[in-house]
């Protein structure tokens, strides 16, 4: 990442911890946003800090904001939320690591896109410590892992919304999930054969939520400070 953007999201606010959450059993999606919605507003008028909320959700589907209907492949498998954050349809379900980030961008350079970008590098490097490449696609939303021979996998995803500058949302990344799940949706939009779903545990990494879970506290200071 390079050095203005790095210097854009380590907050200029006087140093407050940032609070780290980890939810226990799976969550419901609709009590996870009510729950983000409520913090955000919080954060927003001073009375609570920021939050990174660790969570595992049931099987569902979630739809961006640019979600297309024939996107959507099995519309009774799973239950189907609409969702206010960016990008299209999306999967959440056990063994998927859900980190939702409340973070305060009026203190953090008001710069949505190095927001992003400090996301993507978050997740990057919480990849590698488990020997993993996790790369950037110009056009395509999230992390991939070049697999060789022109196969491309997604292994993490990335939506954000932004309310009066604080964030909610934020990543997933496959730890051990059902990949077969992903076949109800195109996810992301996009349908290409060449391009797929991997997850850690099917990249041979015996790693669970807990070894993930330290892996991005230990990354979040290098990117957010």
């Amino acid at each position: 990442m390079d050095t203005t953007t790095e210097i854009a999201l380590h907050s200029t606010a006087p140093a407050r911890d940032v609070e780290w959450r980890t939810e226990q059993g799976l969550l419901a999606y609709p009590e996870a946003v009510a729950t983000m919605e409520a913090r955000v507003a919080e954060i927003r008028d001073g009375a609570a800090p920021e939050l990174i909320w660790l969570v595992e959700h049931p099987p569902l589907y979630t739809a961006g904001t640019s979600a297309r209907d024939g996107d959507l492949l099995a519309p009774d498998r799973f239950p189907v939320y609409a969702t206010g954050r960016g990008g299209q349809y999306t999967y959440h379900g056990p063994g998927q690591r859900v980190a939702y980030a409340m973070m305060d961008l009026r203190q953090r350079g008001q710069d949505l896109r190095a927001y992003v970008r400090g996301l993507e590098a978050w997740v990057m490097d919480a990849l590698a410590a488990f020997d993993v490449r996790g790369e950037r696609r110009d056009g395509r939303v999230g992390i991939w892992v070049d697999l060789g021979g022109g196969r491309e996998d997604k292994i993490a995803a990335i939506g954000v919304r932004v309310r009066n500058w604080v964030t909610y949302h934020g990543i997933s990344i496959n730890v051990a999930p059902d990949l077969d799940h992903f076949t109800g949706i195109v996810p992301c939009g996009i349908g290409d054969d060449s391009l797929g779903v991997t997850s850690l545990n099917a990249l041979g990494r015996n790693v669970g939520l807990g070894d993930v879970d330290a892996a991005l506290r230990d990354s979040f200071s290098k990117v957010f400070g």
